[in-house]
């Protein structure tokens, strides 16, 4: 949960230093608790923000010490309530800045350059930031709790706002799919199978390490970087495959058997078991699709798309019996927004879910099926799929008939800004703070920092 209020505190904590501030005279403008803020805090996250094209609301010698200040509270709290991030979040989060950082300023060496630092040194201060970032957030959801919301409540949030205060909720979708694997040869699974074979026992030889053939050659992005390695999971976390092979392992110098899986074919070792949760690496390989068989999947398709036109069956039928799509075959095909729990996605919504479905749903008309066209799935596997638009809901005024539960999360959010904001204040109230007098003519947004 990421409040409006505190949308920047958090996009605070994913910056690093700026090059240069090592110029700056430094000295302690703030002190919260027994932690200080610097004169160069605060002059590094006012030239990021410059970098990066973001206003601040007010004076950014005043805005950004108390964003700084904030911040303390946060995680000195979550020091006392043992809040922790995983190690695997904070490094997926470091990947995706770093690379962001990189398309930015053009390559590696001129990322070192404009920072004055390392690859590595970067990274660790980002890994540092990232890590308080969401530490914060956790705290965060931690304080707000499970935020409970009545319609009655909604209805009379609705019913007081001002006309021009009333949400405009942009153009909406609603879509059905219907997707097909295109069929594996079992020469291809033969392969992969010989090749895991190939890996144990290299691995069980001694010639090479389990996570040195991750970093090569396995096919799960997200853990290769890192030798293969997952976090602290517990067995429900785990597909049931994996999870039943794993959860049975004792010797960490032991491969696993392989193991098959929605994702393809992995073979596991065991690093460690903490009560009900157990840590792993594994290798993950999938199985090559031949294009004669991707062609076969997407002629069938195109079949299964004129059948549908001509009324032998319905779009929701086919979803229902055909299609091999596991998360909306038994909603007759239709598509399901995670973030919101409803079925309209905006168009950058179905974007982020399945980026080809969106840009084919652009195209088409309100029960218009589109032709076939390949994807990859949430398992990270290319299938063949058609998709009908439902329904399209233009944008316009948030009404309580038709976006009663974008306006349930609007008065969800509000309700959880007060409780933290509120937090915040108590907080004040019992811990130490000096601002140096030249930084104390400011209209802060919490005055309590300043005891009289």
């Amino acid at each position: 949960m990421c409040t409006k209020v505190y949308a920047l505190l958090l996009m605070l904590f994913a910056t690093i230093s700026v090059y240069g501030q090592d110029n700056v005279i430094d000295e302690v403008v703030w002190v919260v608790g027994d932690e200080a803020i610097l004169k160069s805090d605060v002059e590094s996250e006012r030239l990021n923000a410059q970098y990066e094209g973001r206003k601040f609301d007010g004076d950014p010698y005043c805005v950004i010490p108390e964003q700084l200040a904030i911040q303390k509270l946060f995680l000195h709290q979550a020091a006392i309530d043992s809040i922790e991030v995983s190690e695997q979040e904070v490094i997926e989060r470091v990947d995706k800045q770093t690379g962001w950082l990189i398309e930015q300023i053009g390559s590696k060496e001129k990322l070192e350059e404009y920072y004055n630092k390392t690859s590595t040194q970067i990274r660790e201060m980002l890994r540092e930031n990232i890590r308080d970032g969401l530490t914060v957030q956790k705290m965060q959801q931690k304080i707000a709790g499970d935020i409970k919301v009545v319609p009655a409540e909604v209805r009379r949030y609705f019913k007081d706002l001002p006309p021009d205060s009333i949400p405009f909720i942009p153009t909406q979708v609603e879509v059905q799919i219907i997707t097909l694997e295109p069929k594996v040869p079992q020469e291809e699974i033969d392969r992969v199978k010989k090749t895991l074979r190939d890996y144990t026992d290299r691995i069980n030889s001694g010639e090479i390490a389990f996570s040195t053939l991750a970093r090569l050659y396995s096919e799960d992005e997200a853990s290769r970087r890192h030798g293969g390695e997952l976090d602290f999971m517990g067995k429900g976390q785990l597909v049931p495959e994996y999870a039943n092979v794993a959860f049975n392992l004792q010797d960490p110098t032991k491969v696993s058997k392989i193991v098959e899986t929605e994702f393809g074919f992995h073979i596991i070792q065991l690093i460690e078991k903490r009560g009900d949760r157990i840590k792993t690496r594994h290798i993950l390989l999938k199985p090559r699709v031949d294009e004669k068989d991707l062609e076969a999947a997407l002629n069938r398709l195109d079949s299964i798309a004129d059948d549908i036109r001509n009324q032998k069956f319905s779009f929701e039928d086919a979803a229902t019996y055909i299609s091999q799509d596991k998360d909306t075959k038994n909603n007759h095909g239709l598509m399901a927004n995670q973030e919101t729990g409803t079925a309209r996605f905006e168009m950058f919504q179905l974007s982020k879910e399945a980026q080809e479905a969106a840009k084919v749903v652009e195209g088409l008309n309100v029960g218009e099926i589109s032709k076939p066209f390949t994807m990859l799935n949430k398992r990270g596997k290319e299938v063949c799929a058609i998709v009908k638009l439902k329904s399209r809901i233009n944008g316009h005024k948030a009404t309580i008939t038709e976006d009663y539960q974008r306006l349930k999360a609007i008065v969800q959010e509000k309700r959880s800004e007060e409780k933290i904001e509120k937090w915040i204040k108590d907080k004040q109230k019992h811990t130490y703070v000096r601002i140096n007098e030249k930084w104390q003519k400011c209209d802060f947004k919490y005055p309590g920092w300043i005891k009289e």
